[in-house]
């Protein structure tokens, strides 16, 4: 494969093509910001939480090429704040009630809101959904409330698990994930498929069952440190 470099906020950094700009910056040690790409999961450049500028150009960071010679820009103001609009309308579309939710401390939404400096929502009126709760499988339960619509365990599900358990249902603010069946208990859903692991749903979205609060405050993922630093060599988020 040939190699070639770009720049990232004047570093230059080494590529090889077929590389996106993410894929490069992660083996540079760089990180950009993100909530629905995941390592080992295809890219879907939903979320745009890693928009960058491309040669001027706003592009998503997980699904744009690098080029050679192409100049990045990931930490500046502007591009900060287009971050924290964008994980700030998050938080207004869903019902996400940090202090008593199970995934709180390890939550990539809330880490990134702490990361992009986002205290306290303000700009945008809450939506207020009323999603509905299935708690119909025995080892599972789905909180669409909380559903941020970053496709991870849809493409866990089905590109890993080869199953298709989830998928989207509903348009634009209404969109969400739903079980492929008239409740999670009657699919093949498995506890342990990669699709429910903790690593996969970046929110409290999926929920496993007699897990709630397994881990004390101080030991949660991101009590840490802020998500993309790195922590005993490996990179948080």
């Amino acid at each position: 494969m040939s190699s070639f470099s770009f720049s990232i906020d004047g570093m230059e950094i080494e590529a090889t093509s077929g590389q996106t700009i993410m894929d490069a910056a992660d083996e540079a040690g760089i990180y950009i910001p993100r909530l629905c790409d995941h390592e080992g999961l295809r890219h879907q450049g939903s979320c745009r939480v890693c928009t960058v500028k491309a040669n001027g150009r706003s592009v998503s960071a997980c699904t744009q090429p690098a080029e050679p010679g192409l100049q990045v820009e990931n930490e500046s103001p502007h591009i900060s704040k287009l971050r924290r609009d964008l994980v700030e309308m998050l938080f207004h579309e869903g019902n996400h009630l940090c202090p008593i939710c199970e995934a709180s401390g390890n939550c990539e939404l809330q880490a990134m809101a702490y990361r992009l400096d986002m205290t306290a929502p303000t700009k945008f009126p809450y939506l207020e959904p009323c999603r509905p709760l299935d708690a119909s499988h025995p080892d599972i339960a789905l909180d669409t409330n909380r559903c941020i619509s970053c496709g991870r365990c849809i493409r866990a599900s089905q590109d890993v698990d080869g199953k298709g358990v989830f998928g989207y249902v509903g348009r634009g603010i209404h969109r969400h994930v739903a079980a492929n069946g008239p409740n999670l208990a009657e699919t093949n859903a498995e506890v342990t498929d990669f699709a429910m692991s903790e690593e996969v749903c970046p929110v409290g979205c999926i929920i496993r069952k007699r897990e709630g609060f397994k881990t004390p405050i101080g030991e949660r993922e991101f009590d840490k440190g802020l998500i993309g630093d790195k922590i005993n060599g490996k990179r948080n988020g």
